[in-house]
């Protein structure tokens, strides 16, 4: 606690009679005298605070701890510490009245460095600035007791220290105030950052196994549990805003800030949290996911075409399959980027779980190519418009379960056309769509298509 006097020129003695007055100001006929005097009583009754300031420390650690609560503990966990602290406050204060000039610096050095410590240890700043004030009042009023028992005729010469006294008090409060909020400010930076360093490494699958109990701390998610990783990206800051809230309602989740990619880590429902957002068949996959939608359902194996979600406007999603525990969470990652990337540019949001033969063709870029051309090259062929419509009936047929009845409502023409596009497919390509390996086949090269053309 420093509570040091400021250094002024009224605590100086001056001239009886200046030579020049300042301008536009009258002369104060002994004013400068009794500033003298006021200036002698003080440092009489300093002299005897700072020879006897043990006992001085131990009466204001005393006032601390019985009327500051939340000292307490503070004092009674390391009452040595706290000792040394009050007395090297009191030594910088009192000094201060003897020499303001040459005690300011290290006053104000000790104060900002105790209001720096005591943020650091989570002392509330209120209570720091309290036992600020409690050392204030212990140093004035043994200033007025020192004074009254040698001379008490001097007592009412204080009364001309007392503002600068008090104004001292009041500067090294702020001080205080000061070094505690830029520590404060410095720690929750520090915390922040490691906590984004904690979550990067669990996203990029780079957490060690001794991280994992400080980063299930950090983000307040257990180490067990079923989790899934949701990417968000695009659009302006309030679709972003909107998918993160739809996508999560309900849930438990710790999203991570990225330069192009925000990543929530989402707890399922039944792992510590009541979210609706878990898994709605019980099959682990996180089928319920709040906010998302598959690929638009007209258009089948074509490839996905996800319908915009309503609560995302242009952003785009990508949801992975479940994972069992923390530790998992970068595979998951993985696969909500794969999600992400089959999102058209218009926004929307596909969840995995819905598009795993779109995923592994993904996943493979080479190898989808290759079945393109293996499965579709044969009608390259053909003019554009007419590969176009085979295609697209295919495609078509394939959404609609086989129907041609209903390929052709779709396509607004009758099955015995839908079918003679299918035979003429068929001769193209020498494949059958009765043979279920070749259906695969086409299926999975129609989503390559559509992956690559979007």
């Amino acid at each position: 606690m420093h509570h040091a006097l400021r250094s002024r020129a009224a605590f100086h003695p001056a001239p009886a009679a200046p030579s020049a007055p300042a301008p536009r100001q009258r002369p104060q006929p002994g004013r400068s005298l009794i500033d003298a005097d006021a200036l002698r009583v003080l440092h009489r009754a300093a002299r005897v605070l700072l020879a006897d300031l043990p006992d001085l420390t131990d009466r204001l650690v005393a006032a601390i701890q019985e009327q500051e609560p939340a000292y307490r503990a503070t004092v009674t966990s390391d009452p040595g510490a706290t000792w040394q602290e009050v007395h090297r406050s009191l030594r910088h204060s009192v000094s201060s009245l003897l020499d303001p000039r040459g005690s300011r610096d290290a006053a104000r050095r000790c104060s900002w460095k105790i209001g720096a410590t005591r943020a650091e240890q989570g002392l509330p700043l209120d209570a720091l600035l309290h036992a600020f004030r409690l050392g204030g009042s212990l140093v004035w009023q043994g200033l007025i007791e020192e004074t009254s028992r040698t001379a008490p005729e001097d007592v009412r010469l204080l009364v001309h220290v007392a503002s600068d006294v008090w104004n001292f008090v009041d500067e090294h409060c702020s001080l205080v105030a000061d070094a505690y909020r830029q520590a404060e400010r410095q720690l929750a930076w520090r915390r922040e950052n490691r906590l984004r360093l904690l979550a990067g490494a669990l996203l990029d699958g780079a957490c060690r196994i001794a991280d994992l109990p400080e980063t299930s701390h950090a983000l307040d998610l257990p180490e067990e549990g079923r989790y899934l990783v949701v990417a968000v990206a695009g659009g302006g800051p309030s679709d972003a805003a909107a998918a993160r809230a739809a996508l999560a309602r309900g849930s438990r989740v710790y999203w991570h800030t990225g330069v192009e990619v925000d990543y929530g880590i989402v707890l399922l429902a039944g792992d510590g949290t009541a979210a609706d957002s878990a898994d709605g068949d019980g099959d682990g996959e996180g089928e319920g996911t709040p906010g998302t939608e598959g690929p638009g359902e007209g258009n089948g194996a074509a490839g996905p075409s996800p319908a915009a979600s309503p609560h995302c406007g242009r952003a785009r999603a990508g949801v992975s399959t479940a994972v069992s525990g923390l530790a998992a969470v970068g595979d998951a990652r993985r696969l909500a980027d794969v999600a992400l990337d089959m999102c058209p540019s218009t926004g929307g949001t596909v969840r995995l779980t819905d598009h795993i033969p779109a995923a592994l063709v993904l996943s493979a870029p080479d190898l989808g190519t290759a079945l393109v051309a293996r499965v579709l090259g044969p009608l390259g062929g053909l003019e554009p418009a007419d590969e176009a419509l085979l295609l697209d009936t295919l495609a078509t047929w394939l959404a609609c379960d086989g129907s041609a009845q209903r390929a052709g409502e779709r396509l607004y023409c009758h099955r015995n056309t839908v079918l003679n596009r299918l035979r003429r497919y068929e001769q193209l390509t020498g494949r059958s769509l009765s043979r279920p390996a070749d259906l695969v086949e086409i299926s999975l090269a129609l989503t390559a298509r559509g992956l690559r053309t979007r």
